[in-house]
């Protein structure tokens, strides 16, 4: 599924896969590639290296990250990483600006075993026990983006049974958002960021396509111990339970606050369960204009490449800053808060209006 985000070049937005401006273009109408340009716009002239971004034609004048790297950390690929015994050191990517494009590995490979999921309350817990294997069919792993094989999981997670909203929102750690009602983790975030500096605050956005993390058409890759685990849209699991435009989405997982997942679709008005069928919409964003530039900042425009790339806007879509809602569900006739998966960033939420089990939270990313 191609993930269609606002994006800004040189401040004009634009959606990713639309020209650039045409001053950009004209300033390399008569250069090749890597020859210095320059043109003027609004307020400030803007001076680049020429340069042919993904999924376009022509030169375009692209501007020159300042500190040292020059041009070719604009459309940098992701140097190579190395591992140590303790997992593994950080990859020093140079990447700064992307088309929105993943490639993905073709979901043709049987489970490597019969899919384990259960589900029950003990006490105040919802206990959820699986083995991480999908009962749908998966991509090749190992492959060219991921060197890692599936392996059984011996998944037990508590998670609250009647979950209360929290005095304070809990940003998504380097952890599992959830789990699908088919054992597989939510895991949205990639443990990927710029000069593969941690501090840096540019966290790589997993569905931009400027990292390839070997991800299957189910959006999921495998991490280092053999958890095979969902970036983005599940796409075959939600095939299996019949999600429909036409209909609320079915149950879809449980987040590790005990709120419910659902995608997509939801009720028009959430107090009622007779209102008309809806998508329901992200309120984040891509940002206009340019990110700073010097030290361990990337420069380049805002696009989406970056998780720090983006900025919630109150009421720019149906769903909260946690890509979630207080409805009425099939589930939960008398309402709850539940969150969505959506098309558009973050998909997979990345935080909690609860309070989230630690028995997710004190995961450690491999």
């Amino acid at each position: 599924m191609k993930l269609l985000k606002c994006a800004v070049l040189f401040g004009i937005p634009f959606f990713a896969f639309a020209k650039a401006p045409p001053m950009a273009i004209e300033a390399c109408a008569s250069a090749q590639s890597g020859d210095s340009c320059s043109f003027s716009m609004r307020d400030r002239a803007v001076e680049g290296v020429c340069g042919q971004p993904p999924r376009q034609k022509e030169l375009v004048c692209m501007p020159e990250r300042r500190g040292g790297q020059g041009s070719k950390s604009l459309a940098g690929a992701g140097q190579s990483s190395e591992r140590t015994a303790g997992g593994r050191s950080p990859r020093k990517h140079t990447t700064v600006q992307s088309d929105g494009e993943v490639q993905t590995v073709k979901a043709n490979v049987s489970p490597i075993a019969d899919n384990i999921i259960a589900s029950k309350i003990q006490g105040k817990w919802r206990v959820l026990t699986a083995n991480g294997v999908s009962e749908h069919l998966t991509g090749a792993f190992p492959n060219p983006g991921n060197p890692n094989e599936i392996k059984e999981q011996d998944y037990s997670f508590r998670v609250p049974a009647e979950p209360e909203l929290a005095n304070k929102i809990t940003p998504l750690g380097l952890h599992d958002f959830g789990l699908g009602l088919n054992g597989v983790p939510f895991d949205p975030v990639a443990a990927e960021w710029y000069l593969g500096d941690r501090n840096g605050g540019w966290q790589y956005e997993a569905m931009s396509g400027a990292v390839p993390l070997g991800l299957d058409e189910n959006h999921a890759h495998v991490q280092p111990t053999g958890a095979y685990h969902y970036h983005a849209l599940p796409t075959l699991l939600i095939e299996k339970l019949n999600l429909s435009s036409e209909a609320h989405s079915p149950l879809i997982g449980w987040a590790a606050d005990g709120f419910p997942i659902y995608a997509l679709y939801g009720y028009k008005n959430p107090k009622d369960s007779t209102s008309d069928i809806v998508g329901l919409s992200s309120s984040y964003r891509v940002k206009l204009g340019h990110r700073p530039e010097g030290g361990s900042n990337p420069g380049g425009h805002y696009d989406g490449t970056f998780v720090a790339d983006f900025e919630y806007i109150k009421g720019a879509g149906t769903l909260d800053e946690c890509n979630g809602q207080f409805t009425v569900t099939p589930e939960f006739p008398n309402g709850t808060y539940a969150y969505f998966l959506t098309d558009e960033f973050p998909v997979i939420p990345r935080c909690y209006k609860g309070t989230p089990s630690t028995d997710f939270t004190q995961q450690r990313r491999r």
